[in-house]
């Protein structure tokens, strides 16, 4: 899959969660659903393209669901 599409699908899931009020359960549900549906090298991928693009356009939430630790409810 491209990086193009990661990156697209990415943002929606973080759009989608972003209706949550509180920040920790937005960000602890994006984890969650990048780690149920996406495999992990979508989650390897998706992480590299952040790390070689921090000022990259990807959605708020899910820049924190992949730099930080796992989110508890």
């Amino acid at each position: 899959m491209s990086t193009e599409n990661l990156i697209k699908m990415a943002n929606q899931i973080g759009q989608y969660f972003s209706t949550e009020s509180d920040h920790a359960l937005a960000v602890h549900g994006v984890q969650q659903h990048l780690q149920n549906f996406w495999t992990p090298a979508m989650r390897r991928e998706l992480k590299a393209w952040l790390d070689e693009h921090p000022d990259g356009e990807l959605h708020v939430l899910v820049r924190a669901a992949l730099t930080e630790a796992v989110a508890q409810p």
